[in-house]
């Protein structure tokens, strides 16, 4: 690995690694599986990113991850468990409500299979935003700008931007914290607060209208010019395969429903969205500079976050107990299921040393 030269990996195939990490958390409420796909995330993220301002956005994503738990658990106690039977750990007075919000219950007794509940699905939630972290950490977002594809590229400008914003946001907060480290200043906690927020938000702010300026300087945001019979066909194609895309998926969810809804339907829908990409890109021609190779090891880091949602759609189906653990039993953790959990550290070693740009 270290005869290799340092380059940047595409951050295509960062994102669908990623993508399909997030995929097998979403499988899945069992805390064994969840927290090892957060270690396998943190691990490559900390083995393989580099030190542009993107890089260091991951322990944002990860304090929210943290919030989002905390808050999950406080929605159980202060909203009704949501689990009525069980063992009563907490006995807390109802508050009486009217009857139009019927299922609805504040406060009450708060079971510990209730805050298990919540933590689950708390854990859950944020385990798929810290994946998504760990592609914006991981992913150089200027490349990917280059790797939109030409039908995209009308709302290139907005993809972009707001795929940027943490990470951005996160870069400010750096150097908004050095900057006012050398000043005097309020030492009081709320005093500090606004002394940073304020800077924070406005050079966040600042650095997003330049991106977008950049952007549409270089023909980003712009329609192509097509004729309004081309528009009619391309948004009729792109509806048509959205609405098949949408039965698919409800019919997928919905045993009742005829099957030939389910997967038919869904395949359909995502050809027919693909020929309307198609026909979107063909109105927009642009060249590329040094394009972006696809080598062995993007193929090898897409692969094992492919395999990892694969794996976990296996488990939760053959092994439901695993997957979704009762609330009232500590979780257990098979095989397969640690195979679908750390299968995405093949992402460590594959992966090319991130090529450096400070000294």
């Amino acid at each position: 690995m270290s005869a290799r030269l340092p380059r940047d990996l595409h951050p295509v195939a960062w994102w669908v690694w990623a993508i399909g990490l997030a995929a097998a958390a979403s499988q899945t409420t069992n805390p064994l599986v969840l927290g090892t796909l957060v270690g396998v995330a943190t691990f490559v993220v900390m083995l393989r990113r580099g030190d542009q301002p993107w890089s260091r956005s991951f322990r944002l994503y990860v304090v929210v991850g943290i919030v989002i738990i905390v808050m999950r658990v406080l929605f159980r106690v202060v909203l009704g468990g949501g689990v009525e039977t069980g063992r009563v750990i907490l006995d807390l007075p109802e508050v009486p409500l009217p009857d139009w919000v019927l299922g609805i219950r504040l406060l009450g007794p708060v079971t510990a299979e209730a805050l298990t509940a919540g933590f689950y699905d708390g854990l859950r939630l944020a385990t798929i935003v810290i994946c998504v972290g760990a592609a914006n950490a991981l992913a150089n977002p200027k490349r990917l700008l280059r790797s939109v594809p030409a039908a995209l590229h009308e709302v290139g400008t907005a993809l972009v931007v707001a795929v940027t914003v943490l990470p951005q946001f996160a870069d400010s907060a750096r150097r908004v914290r050095l900057a006012q480290s050398l000043r005097a200043g309020d030492t009081r906690r709320v005093g500090r607060l606004r002394r940073y927020l304020v800077p924070i938000l406005e050079d966040a702010l600042e650095r997003s209208l330049r991106l977008a300026a950049g952007m549409d300087t270089r023909g980003y945001g712009r329609s192509g010019g097509a004729t309004a019979a081309e528009r009619r066909v391309t948004g009729a194609l792109m509806l048509a395969g959205l609405c098949g895309i949408c039965v698919g998926v409800y019919a997928g969810l919905d045993q009742t429903a005829p099957r030939i809804l389910a997967t038919p339907m869904l395949v359909l829908g995502v050809v027919v969205a693909v020929g309307g990409l198609v026909s979107a890109g063909r109105r927009v021609p642009r060249t590329r500079y040094r394009p972006d190779r696809w080598l062995v090891p993007e193929l090898v880091v897409m692969a094992s976050g492919l395999a990892a949602a694969v794996a976990m759609w296996w488990v939760a189906g053959h092994q439901v107990l695993v997957a979704y653990p009762p609330l009232t039993v500590l979780p257990s953790l098979t095989v397969a299921a640690l195979l679908a959990a750390t299968v995405g550290l093949v992402a460590a070693p594959a992966a090319p040393e991130p090529r450096l740009v400070t000294t």
